[in-house]
């Protein structure tokens, strides 16, 4: 008996992965961390309440001496040390086989913010992986091509990205509750992959999201101690890359790397949930947290180039990989013009972080491969990386990461219209099943909508102008909706308008728009 109730639709080849040793791996996972998880949980949620009522935050005074100490991260496995390109993408084998034959060195699999965890996602996210690992991937598209990795031993090193913390994956309860999908995701893939990697000559290694402090980093660090002990692997065989993509992880960069030093590899710079979560936690901390429209927001803002800087630092010093944001342009076969401007863009932005140190960066499209490995081809001058460029010039205080009012842009009526638009667009892709959708030639994620709406939230909330004067008011972005929803067409699904209104308007804001999204996944049966 696996302990576990399994209640999903039937998805092909299911047995493969929902083996009964497998579920009673992630049984034994869930009952060892769930109620950890849980009580993490709450205190984000008492955080959230202190900063809500102070307006501020800080370094750790508890955690001083970690911050001054003087040691390093466990040495990197050979397969990890050079990451001048990365491509990111969901699991679904099409995509997943163009990512393995891109060219980039890793291919972060995505069973997170661009997986939608319909239960034939979560099922057949883990059979792709299953097939990668063992050099049989293939597709067959309904016309009759056929897909396949033309060079296994070539392929990029896979990075499998689990859900947050925050997720429960209901279609697999324990004592009658939801799984942490978390633990789902990372204990199906390591419990059928491990050894086969291991043995391969790489590892189990992952990326891990939406983490908020050092606690959490335990925690994961506490669940590849125990899955290495159980399966009999050795310690250290995982390897974690932390995206420091919440505010409060970014005040505890030397703490995540130190709880998970067994097993760290890097931190990544998740440029677009980093401002989702500036927004979420000081939300209601006055016009000083403003922003501008989100496409106004670049790393070059005092706050994000502070980030950025204090990341690349903080990696170097402790002997970990700093990995770059996300190029998300989407090229496209009928506008060169296009092309041009944005090639023109994502160059300068990938040679800004190379000059910046970072030892590698992401990629959305494999035709941005080969522009940003020349990037970082040209910085690196044969070496795998730049862990030998310091940066000692860089001092980051608190006032600095905080920066808000500093970062320059206007709030514009294109911005709002372009925050309901491609907020609603998201959602319908993400209800049908696509977690990554490509909108006005970019590859967006979760992010996108989460941002979307909790932008306009805080402008409404706020009382925000935009450049032309108008305040941007509830009634004006009902206007909006309206006017966008009629222009997007009537096959916009409905439940994607009422998600983005609700979540965008309502007087309560949602954590996650993702988990009222879910709710309506279960609803539907899938």
């Amino acid at each position: 008996m696996s302990g576990l109730d399994v209640a999903a639709p039937s998805v092909p080849r299911s047995e493969e992965v929902l083996t009964p040793d497998a579920l009673a791996f992630v049984a034994d996972l869930d009952e060892r961390f769930h109620a950890r998880r849980d009580d993490l949980l709450a205190a984000r949620r008492a955080r959230r309440e202190h900063l809500a009522r102070t307006g501020t935050l800080d370094f750790l005074a508890e955690t001083a001496d970690v911050r001054a100490g003087d040691w390093t991260v466990a040495p990197v496995p050979a397969d990890l040390r050079d990451r001048r390109v990365e491509i990111t993408g969901p699991t679904e084998p099409k995509m997943a086989i163009n990512a393995l034959n891109s060219g980039a060195r890793v291919w972060l699999a995505d069973l997170e913010d661009a997986n939608t965890p319909h239960w034939r996602n979560v099922v057949g996210g883990q059979l792709t992986l299953l097939d990668a690992v063992r050099g049989r991937l293939t597709f067959t598209s309904p016309e009759g091509k056929e897909y396949a990795v033309a060079d296994p031993q070539a392929a990029p090193v896979v990075l499998p990205r689990p859900r947050g913390w925050h997720f429960d994956e209901a279609h697999l309860t324990r004592d009658g509750r939801p799984v942490v999908a978390a633990l789902v995701d990372f204990g199906l893939h390591f419990f059928h992959n491990a050894r086969a990697l291991l043995e391969r000559g790489s590892g189990p290694y992952y990326y891990l999201p939406k983490m908020e402090s050092h606690l959490e980093a335990r925690l994961w660090d506490d669940v590849f101690t125990h899955a290495e002990q159980a399966l009999g692997v050795p310690h250290g065989s995982v390897r974690a890359t932390v995206l420091i993509e919440t505010i409060t992880a970014a005040f505890e960069m030397d703490e995540i790397l130190f709880e998970l030093r067994d097993h760290a590899a890097g931190l990544n710079a998740g440029r677009w949930d980093y401002l989702f979560s500036i927004i979420k936690n000081f939300r209601d901390a006055g016009p000083g947290f403003t922003l501008p429209d989100r496409n106004a927001v670049t790393m070059t803002a005092p706050m994000m180039k502070a980030y950025s800087d204090l990341l690349v630092r903080t990696c170097h010093r402790r002997g970990a990989f700093a990995i770059g944001g996300m190029a998300a342009f989407i090229p496209s076969r009928r506008d060169p013009e296009v092309n041009e401007r944005a090639f023109a863009k994502v160059r300068e932005d990938k040679s800004r972080e190379a000059t910046a140190g970072f030892d590698g960066s992401w990629v959305a499209h494999p035709d941005l491969v080969p522009l940003c490995a020349e990037v970082f081809d040209e910085a690196l001058h044969g070496r795998d990386n730049q862990l030998d460029v310091a940066r000692d010039d860089v001092s980051v205080a608190a006032a600095d990461l905080l920066a808000v009012s500093a970062t320059p842009g206007e709030r514009t009526e294109a911005g709002l219209r372009g925050n309901v638009r491609i907020g609603m667009q998201y959602l319908h892709a993400w209800l049908s099943g696509n977690g990554a959708a490509g909108i006005d030639n970019l590859m967006e994620d979760a992010a996108t909508a989460e941002i979307s709406r909790s932008q306009v939230w805080q402008w409404v909330h706020n009382q925000a102008r935009l450049d032309s004067g108008e305040v941007v008011t509830r009634e004006l972005v009902e206007r909006v909706v309206e006017e966008e929803h009629a222009a997007l067409g009537e096959g916009l699904d409905e439940d994607a308008r009422r998600l983005f209104v609700d979540c965008a308007l309502g007087e309560d804001y949602p954590d996650f728009l993702t988990l009222r999204a879910y709710d309506v996944l279960l609803a539907r049966g899938e």
